[in-house]
């Protein structure tokens, strides 16, 4: 049996995009993806990951599997439609096809809502006795111990930043209302055992780890059980947590005694107002700079992560923000602009307020504005958020947060610069572009 398993990328974070190998990290889904595949099946599984490469038209498979995000249906569709209209059997999940599973099922044979690491062996089995489902929801009884290991020696590891991305824990404890996640997942935090992290960091035999995981302190006792227990590794590590680490001394201690060299934290927003408009409460505007301090003298760098659009915010947020951001050394901004997903709290606030103004997937990439702000017009704000981007990765004000050079610059000056070529062509990414789907063959109709 010949497994194919592809993630379409829009197009700033296509291998033809914006983003340089240095933003690129292995994602975990196809790798695990593969894993899961059972050993009587006895197949040949190639990954293609469009942010790393082209996805070739002549793929030659009698499975294929496309993972989905929002920000990508529209060209998963297309290579979905197109596939099957050669005859292979195409099934789809990720975030997107679990909060819209009938929008999916037009263009795929079979659909997964939620996780799939009971249910996609399941079909696998079903498939090769000729039983298969056209729907796969996530157990009842779902966890995450005792995951395979990745597959990722299928990945072309040149195109990568690093593929020692590991996962430890699934979930997050918050709320807020722009947030895809939980309106794809649900609210529940699933822990591996801290014994079976370790065992595959040991397995990695490198130095670096990354945890793409959306919130590293979900769970307090458990983040402090895994950091302990890494220490002895003699690993330095980078992931994502909350400004909540911010207030907690042992948690600092033991994130800098088990290798952390770098964070990303959502500070979405320089006013307490819109963190209060997006239900971000564990935000204290007015600690960033503290925050900042603490986390530097313990050695560790930070991205920091905003979103322009909130209800609160007029014109004058973005000249603002980067002077904050200066003002705070956040070694890494990045910014985005507030986008109401299907299915989040978000959504249905715009929608009720007949706010949503596209339509079309391919521009809720967070880069673009899909909705009518409240304070200033939506040219105003993805001019104001381009102008954010060129302000603060202009070589003055790049030499302003960076220096004096921390403990590693040779984390935080390659990024900064992959960033600056971001910020350089971000602006020629038009709705023309983004939506331009024309290199996929249109099927025709079944």
């Amino acid at each position: 049996m010949k497994i194919a398993l592809l993630a379409p990328a829009g197009a700033m974070h296509r291998y033809s995009g914006s983003f340089g190998k240095s933003l690129h990290y292995a994602p975990l889904t196809l790798t695990t993806l593969a894993a899961l595949i059972p050993e009587e099946a006895e197949a040949e599984i190639k990954i293609y990951d469009e942010t790393a490469g082209k996805i070739p038209l002549d793929i030659d498979a009698d499975l294929m599997g496309i993972t989905c995000i929002t920000g990508t249906a529209p060209r998963c569709y297309a290579y979905a439609d197109y596939f099957r209209s050669r005859g292979i059997t195409v099934f789809m999940g990720g975030v997107h096809p679990s909060m819209l599973p009938d929008e999916a099922a037009q263009h795929a044979d079979v659909v997964f809502t939620g996780f799939s690491e009971q249910t996609f062996p399941q079909f696998i089995r079903d498939y090769m006795s000729g039983s298969y489902k056209k729907l796969y929801a996530q157990n009842c009884d779902f966890s995450i111990e005792n995951k395979p290991l990745p597959r990722r020696e299928l990945l072309n590891k040149k195109r990568y930043i690093t593929i020692n991305t590991v996962e430890a824990i699934r979930g997050c404890c918050h709320r807020c209302s722009f947030c895809a996640y939980p309106a794809a997942f649900g609210h529940p935090v699933y822990k591996r055992p801290v014994k079976e992290v370790v065992a595959e960091i040991e397995a990695l035999h490198s130095r670096h780890v990354l945890f793409p995981d959306v919130n590293l302190i979900a769970d307090r006792a458990y983040a402090l059980e895994l950091f302990s227990a890494m220490i002895p590794l003699k690993v330095m590590w980078v992931g994502l947590v909350t400004s909540a680490v911010g207030i907690d001394d042992e948690l600092i201690t033991v994130f800098r005694k088990s290798g952390c060299k770098g964070l990303l934290i959502g500070f979405e927003s320089i006013t307490q107002e819109s963190q209060q408009y997006i239900h971000k409460g564990v935000n204290r505007v007015d600690g960033y700079v503290d925050l900042m301090n603490r986390l530097h003298d313990n050695g560790i760098l930070v991205q920091g992560c905003f979103a322009f659009g909130g209800d609160e915010e007029d014109t004058s947020v973005f000249e603002r923000t980067v002077e904050a951001v200066i003002k705070a050394k956040i070694d890494l901004p990045r910014y985005s602009i507030l986008t109401p997903f299907p299915r989040t709290e978000l959504y249905a606030q715009l929608e009720r307020e007949g706010r949503i103004t596209e339509r079309n997937w391919a521009m809720y990439d967070v880069q673009h504005c899909v909705f009518r702000p409240k304070k200033m017009t939506k040219e105003q704000l993805e001019e104001g958020t381009d102008l954010a981007w060129r302000l603060t990765y202009s070589t003055g004000n790049m030499m302003k947060r960076l220096m004096p050079l921390r403990s590693s610059p040779w984390l935080s000056i390659p990024l900064n610069l992959g960033y600056k070529g971001y910020a350089d062509k971000w602006h020629k990414f038009t709705r023309d572009v983004m939506c331009d789907n024309s290199d996929i063959p249109v099927a025709a109709e079944r």
